[in-house]
């Protein structure tokens, strides 16, 4: 697929700057939203209908958190190949939607680490579904726009604009690149952090 319509968003983001323009862009321009905790109060305090992320799952979040995306109600709508029919024919079969569109972007490990904070306290600041939303949209490029960070958000918004809301292939493909340089030193951080 060269041309990708945007349509459904999940945003789920530590770094807010940026977040409320860049949600009521896609909000203006027709897109679902879809979000976590902080995130979805952010957005909805800037007067941007959102849809929980547990209300696309089914389950609460759990674990005090550690628990939220990692949900196959989720994943299968990162997961689909849009150019793959059965891919679709299984997704319409458990009555679920395809994703467009991922926005995330990772806790702040750096910061717990550099505060000194005790180990277990910085364990805590280690993302797993965020690193996992991250990887699954950067791997199904062809299919799913991913945005690693706020500082892709104006180039983002003025292909959309130049598109009719849609992401290009070489886009798509750059995000995905851009992603797992992110996941790929954040995970470098962490096993040096643990290394110590």
């Amino acid at each position: 697929m060269d041309l990708l319509p945007i349509r459904r968003a999940i945003l789920s983001v530590t770094d807010k700057s940026g977040l409320a323009g860049f949600a009521a862009f896609l909000h203006e321009n027709g897109v679902e939203l879809v979000s976590t905790g902080g995130t979805k109060k952010a957005m909805t305090d800037a007067g941007l209908p959102v849809t929980a992320v547990d209300q696309v799952t089914g389950f609460p979040e759990m674990l005090g958190g550690r628990v939220k995306t990692l949900h196959p109600n989720i994943h299968a709508g990162i997961l689909a190949d849009k150019d793959n029919p059965e891919h679709l024919s299984t997704l319409e079969s458990f009555k679920l939607k395809p994703f467009d569109l991922i926005c995330v972007n990772l806790y702040d490990f750096a910061k717990a680490a550099q505060a000194k904070a005790s180990l277990k306290d910085a364990v805590e600041q280690i993302d797993i579904g965020g690193p996992t939303m991250l990887r699954a949209s950067a791997k199904n490029f062809h299919s799913i726009l991913v945005v690693p960070s706020p500082v892709h958000y104006e180039a983002i918004v003025a292909e959309l604009k130049a598109n009719g809301m849609k992401a290009t292939l070489p886009l798509r493909h750059k995000m995905a690149v851009e992603t797992f340089k992110a996941t790929s030193a954040y995970d470098a951080m962490i096993a040096g952090y643990l290394g110590q």
